[in-house]
């Protein structure tokens, strides 16, 4: 697993939180609350899918303000509707008695494991580029696809995930494959910080490589070890 903690029972938990991006005046990056969730979500929920899990109730942390909440669910909902999924029941707080001057946000998922076969026989892509900040709403055609990871995990297409964070591919490489000293080659930058898992580690049968090429399409690139 990745980043999901495993609590026993089969389930595990996962969260991404989110800073300073919203609406209110001295936020850093402008960008509507349902939006900031809806990414906060995706990155809790490929999260899961590395963990072979799936969702079954989400918590919403909100420290924006009431006004907010009915934005932040959405943005959850979205998350899931993208993924072609129905969302699980959704619950959770939000910080009523301070006003904070920046948004502040939370999203924390908790999944029930599945028993799926999994092998190490796999050859490694990225899919998705490396984006951050305003990148991420620019440039929104070039993110990973939510709908079509989960069409190509329930397909068998792919055997494992491992989203990429703010330490860029190079670095989440080496914590997958627990080499400290691999050199990786890619298409695109190996350094970046992919926000929020606009990139993801994929692993491939090696008998269905030329599927998932064409099931992934644009923004799917090879790894190499230099």
């Amino acid at each position: 697993m990745r980043n999901a903690v495993d609590i026993g029972g089969g389930f595990v938990i996962t969260t991404d939180n989110s800073g300073g991006i919203g609406m209110k005046p001295a936020d850093l990056v402008e960008a509507p609350d349902q939006l900031t969730a809806y990414f906060a979500t995706r990155v809790a929920l490929l999260e899961q899918w590395a963990a072979q899990a799936e969702p079954i109730s989400v918590l919403i942390h909100n420290f924006s303000g009431p006004e907010s909440w009915q934005a932040y669910e959405q943005g959850v909902r979205d998350a899931f509707h993208e993924a072609d999924c129905d969302p699980p029941p959704i619950t959770g707080s939000t910080e009523s008695n301070m006003t904070l001057l920046q948004s502040a946000l939370a999203v924390t998922i908790i999944g029930k494991r599945k028993d799926v076969p999994v092998t190490n026989d796999v050859h490694w892509f990225i899919y998705g580029k490396p984006l951050v900040g305003n990148e991420v709403l620019e440039n929104n055609q070039q993110l990973a696809s939510l709908q079509l990871i989960k069409e190509a995990i329930d397909q068998g297409l792919i055997q494992q995930i491992w989203p990429v964070g703010s330490g860029g591919i190079q670095s989440e490489y080496r914590n997958l494959t627990g080499n400290a000293n691999c050199e990786i080659q890619t298409d695109v930058a190996i350094h970046k910080s992919a926000g929020p898992a606009t990139s993801v580690l994929i692993g491939v049968s090696i008998d269905r490589i030329k599927e998932a090429q064409n099931h992934f399409g644009d923004f799917f690139y090879e790894i190499s070890i230099g």
